[in-house]
């Protein structure tokens, strides 16, 4: 199993501004080969704490690629429903020369009802958008003199620039929350799979229908699983405990709150059943996430007897991708945590 960090800003002016949280993840991407994590990952949201301060992922992963020099560097996720395809390919490319061929290129959906409404898209169109977006970027990344008459977007004989440093192009991975569909589409298409515990679910049987639909469309290996954990570690298992409750159940409730509309209204045959997720992530705190294996926090043994029973409930998985900064945990105490982790944790897993 990898390992590596991910970033999802989750604070906004009144606790955090900008340019301190990105200085501050910069630092801990000086952490990353020193101890062996293997990739650097941020979101892409817009307008609310939750996310928000992630509008565009390559800007943060071209500046982190500066300072690691071997971790891989992912986009999780690129939101095709909001950006024209010639946009994204342009800056997957550009980005995978920066980072001299280390890039994953992850894209999602996006589920955020707020963000649909701002930028005048319809919610009942976002498959078809994301469908249509991934498919345009992966010719567009792999191919010259591109040509594609599409629903939202078209265009006639266009080779994108710049070309891709990984050939054909670099690895495809699909977010996906809680829709079957969703992964067993991402399984057919032989891309990788992003996915979240803390939403709770089967995500035994979400990874076997995707690795089943890999193998029915004829892909080779089990294909690729990035799950994503919260993650604090500490050499005491009170202070691990009273570090990241806190702002563990405040990034719960901030999501939430962004995600709100699912439980006032907002509906879409695009989206079955996520007034139930929500509605269920809103019941969970620091102790649900830790019960089920979502939240790994702790000394560095009681992490990996967490990592080890996850592990026998799910299965065996490829990346995990640890949040180390969530809500507004103290620079120095997701220093330390990486730093223990990475020491005592890392070389065992």
């Amino acid at each position: 199993m990898r390992v590596g960090i991910q970033f999802f800003p989750d604070v906004g002016p009144d606790v955090q501004s900008g340019r301190d949280y990105w200085q501050n993840a910069l630092k801990l991407v000086g952490l990353v080969d020193r101890y062996g994590y293997a990739h650097v990952r941020t979101v892409e949201h817009y307008f609310h704490p939750y996310g928000g301060y992630s509008p565009n992922p390559a800007i943060f992963l071209s500046a982190a690629a500066q300072i690691t020099k071997h971790a891989r560097l992912v986009t999780g996720a690129f939101l095709p429903a909001f950006k024209n395809p010639l946009q994204i390919a342009a800056e997957l490319a550009m980005l995978d020369a920066l980072c001299d061929g280390r890039l994953d290129a992850g894209f999602a959906r996006a589920f955020l009802p707020h963000e649909f409404e701002r930028f005048g898209v319809s919610m009942d169109d976002s498959r078809a958008r994301f469908d249509e977006g991934v498919e345009q970027v992966r010719r567009l990344l792999e191919e010259e003199n591109v040509s594609s008459s599409g629903r939202f977007h078209s265009f006639t004989n266009v080779t994108s620039l710049p070309r891709p440093t990984q050939l054909p192009r670099p690895p495809f991975f699909v977010a996906a929350l809680a829709t079957r569909e969703s992964f067993e589409r991402a399984g057919a298409a032989g891309y990788g799979i992003m996915a979240i515990p803390m939403a709770g679910g089967a995500m035994k049987d979400l990874l076997d229908a995707y690795r089943e639909a890999r193998a029915r469309a004829g892909h080779e290996g089990p294909g690729t699983v990035m799950l994503a954990f919260h993650m604090l570690c500490h050499e005491n298992q009170a202070a691990a405990e009273a570090i990241a409750r806190e702002p563990l159940n405040r990034y719960l409730r901030s999501l939430v709150e962004a995600a709100s509309d699912w439980t006032s209204g907002a509906s879409s045959a695009d989206y079955p059943g996520y007034d139930k997720v929500i509605e269920a992530l809103s019941r969970e705190n620091f102790d649900t996430q830790v019960a089920k294996c979502a939240a790994w926090v702790g000394t560095p043994e009681r992490i990996l007897d967490t990592i080890s029973t996850y592990r026998q409930q799910v299965g065996d998985f490829e990346i995990a991708s640890l949040q180390v900064n969530f809500n507004d945990i103290p620079l120095e105490a997701a220093m330390d945590s990486m730093r223990l982790f990475g020491e005592k944790v890392l070389p065992r897993v």
